[in-house]
C-alpha cells in the first residue's frame, strides 16, 4: 500500500502525531509520503522522520496577540494559488490519502476520486460532544475544510461516539516534577507580554518556548527557541505546563501527570470548545486574559496523576495496511478498553 500523508502544520501538534505515525506505518510495511502545509518552509524543525517530505502554502489563520485575527485571515488566505496546488497535486500513484486536517491533499483526493481517511482531533467536531461551542458550524467548517471520506476524531475521552484516543508517543523520558520548574508555550503571545504576566513570579522558573534562534535567560524567565528534543525533556521535568488550549501538548501533559493552566485562543472555536471539555473532565484550569490571581493559586496546586493513554499508532497503523477494512468502531472498542484514569472520570 502506498499512502499520501497531509499533514496541517500551522500547530506542531498535527506534526506531532505524524512524527509519531511515521515508524509505525514503516513497520506495518506501508509506503508513505509525506505533505505539510500551513507555514513558511523555512519554519520546519525536526523534520528527519518524513524523509523526502513536500510543503504547500496552504490554508492558515492569521492571529495577533492570542487571538484569531479574521480580517488578515481572510486577507491572506490566497485562494488562486490555493486551487492551483490542489489541481496540480497527482495522486496517480496512490492507494489513499491520509490527511490529518491538512485541506489540498484531502480536496485533492475529493476531486481524483482516491479514497481518503481524515485523522485529527478536528474531526471530532463531527461528533455531538457535550461542552463543543456551535457543534452544528464547527461540524460544517471541518467538512469544509478538509472533506474525507471517513473521518476518525481524536479526543481526551470518547463520549459514547466513535472516536479513539489522543495519538501520542508513550512516555520515552523518565518524569519528574521540578516544583519551581514550569514550561510556557503561549506560541503566539508577544515576547513583551509573556514578561508582564511572569515576571511578578520570582520564586519559579518559566521555560519559555517561542521563536528566537538562540537561549535567553533574564534571571527566571527562560526563553528557548523550538527543539523537539529540549521540549520533551524540560516537559518530563517540569511541574506544570501553561499552553493554549490546542489538543497535542496537553494530551502530552496529561500524560506525564502535569498540572495544566490553559488559556485558549479568542475566536477560535476549537480551543475554546477544548477548553470547556477540559474543565468539564478535570484536566485543566483555563485563565482569561490577564487573570493573575488565578496563576498565582494554579501555581501553588499539587500535580495531578499521570493517566497514560493507549499506545494508538501501532493498532492504527496495522488497520491501515490491512486496508481499513474493519470498522472504526473495533477499533475504538479495542482502544478505549486500556485501563485510563481519563476513561473513569466520565464513567463514574
Amino acid at each position: 500500500m502506498r499512502i499520501l500523508y497531509g499533514v496541517q502544520a500551522t500547530g506542531n501538534g498535527h506534526i506531532t502525531r505524524a512524527r509519531v505515525m511515521a515508524p509505525a506505518l514503516a513497520a506495518a510495511g506501508v509506503e508513505v509520503d509525506f505533505l505539510f502545509s500551513g507555514r513558511d518552509p523555512d519554519r520546519y524543525f525536526s523534520m528527519e522522520p518524513f524523509g523526502d517530505y513536500q510543503t504547500r502554502r496552504g490554508l492558515t489563520f492569521a492571529l495577533n496577540q492570542g487571538r484569531v485575527d479574521w480580517f488578515n485571515t481572510l486577507r491572506n488566505l490566497h485562494l488562486r494559488r490555493y486551487w492551483q496546488d490542489v489541481n496540480a497535486l497527482d495522486l496517480s500513484g496512490y492507494d489513499l490519502v491520509l490527511t490529518d486536517f491538512e485541506p489540498i491533499t484531502a480536496w485533492a483526493a475529493r476531486k481524483q476520486k482516491v479514497p481518503s481517511i481524515g485523522l485529527a482531533h478536528q474531526y471530532a467536531f463531527m461528533c455531538p460532544v457535550p461542552g463543543h461551542i456551535n457543534p452544528q458550524t464547527m461540524a460544517k467548517m471541518v467538512r469544509w475544510f478538509a472533506p474525507v471520506d471517513q473521518a476518525i476524531g481524536l479526543h481526551w475521552h470518547h463520549f459514547g461516539q466513535p472516536m479513539l484516543p489522543p495519538l501520542i508517543q508513550p512516555p520515552s523520558l523518565p518524569v519528574s516534577h521540578v516544583p519551581d520548574k514550569i514550561l510556557v508555550y503561549l506560541a503566539f503571545d508577544q515576547r513583551a507580554a509573556l514578561v508582564s504576566m511572569l515576571r511578578p513570579f520570582p520564586e519559579y522558573q518559566f521555560y519559555i518556548y517561542t521563536d528566537i534562534a538562540e537561549p535567553v535567560d533574564q534571571g527566571h524567565l527562560h526563553f528557548r527557541p523550538f527543539s523537539r528534543d529540549g521540549f520533551q525533556q524540560d516537559l518530563a521535568s517540569c511541574a506544570g505546563v501553561i499552553c493554549n488550549a490546542g489538543f497535542g501538548l496537553i494530551s502530552e501533559a496529561v500524560q506525564y501527570g502535569k498540572k495544566i493552566l490553559t488559556r485558549p485562543l479568542k475566536g477560535q472555536l476549537e480551543q475554546m470548545s477544548n477548553a470547556r471539555v477540559l474543565e468539564q473532565l478535570g484536566l485543566a484550569v483555563v485563565m482569561a486574559d490577564g487573570d493573575e490571581y488565578l496563576l498565582e493559586a494554579w501555581l501553588e496546586r499539587h500535580a495531578p496523576i499521570a493517566q497514560p493513554w493507549p499506545d494508538v499508532a501501532p493498532v492504527l497503523s496495522r488497520w491501515l495496511a490491512d486496508g481499513a477494512q474493519t470498522p472504526v468502531q473495533a477499533l475504538v472498542e479495542q482502544l478505549w478498553a486500556v485501563e485510563s484514569v481519563v476513561g473513569q472520570v466520565q464513567s463514574g
